[in-house]
């Protein structure tokens, strides 16, 4: 690794790591220099300026909480979809906790967004992943032609934005994987059973 990419990647934690703990808005250009250890001439010369290392940042931040959820549940193998969105409503739920930071840079990415087209593009990007992902999933249960797995999918999705807003506001209030699934597994055995 050479020492400029070094700057550059130190510059990207450093800012990931602001915006977690100060927000977008909040951070300064000082708060990037002592979070990297760089020097601010190393702003200008990687990113051009603050704020598309902020961007960068947010975009980063987003990748790192999105990204596993859509692999998780697009990820081949056997064996029934509702059961592994359970284990991916689980391990979402596992990393809440940990994550914390990341998630609310994941919905001040989502504010952000509507001030920043190249950032709302991205987000959109990512979230039409997402549902790919799951209409996959739910195509691989089978069941009824009429089933409409991109609805489902987009409810999925905005379940789990909703869930880990709650959480944020409130995680003593935050339902159980199995309560949440109850409702989900049952609609789409009602939806996939034969008409006649």
């Amino acid at each position: 690794m050479t020492r400029g990419s070094g700057h550059r990647e130190a510059l990207l934690e450093g800012a990931i790591a602001c915006i977690q703990a100060k927000g977008f808005a909040r951070t300064t250009a000082r708060d990037l220099v002592a979070a990297s250890g760089t020097n601010l001439a190393s702003i200008g010369y990687h990113y051009g300026s603050k704020e598309h290392l902020l961007r960068e940042a947010v975009f980063e931040s987003f990748r790192r909480w999105f990204v596993p959820l859509i692999e998780a549940v697009g990820e081949p193998g056997e064996g029934d979809p509702l059961e592994r969105l359970r284990e991916s409503f689980a391990r979402l739920f596992a990393g809440l906790a940990e994550h914390r930071p990341l998630l609310v840079a994941h919905f001040e990415a989502l504010t952000e967004a509507q001030r920043n087209d190249e950032l709302r593009r991205y987000i959109a990007e990512r979230y039409d992943l997402f549902r790919a992902a799951l209409v996959r999933a739910f195509e691989r249960a089978g069941g009824s032609s009429d089933l409409d797995v991109e609805a489902i999918a987009s409810l999925v999705i905005a379940a789990i934005d909703g869930l880990t807003l709650q959480y944020l506001l409130d995680p003593e209030r935050l339902l159980s994987v199995e309560e949440l699934m109850r409702p989900l597994t049952a609609g789409v055995a009602t939806a996939s059973a034969p008409r006649g």
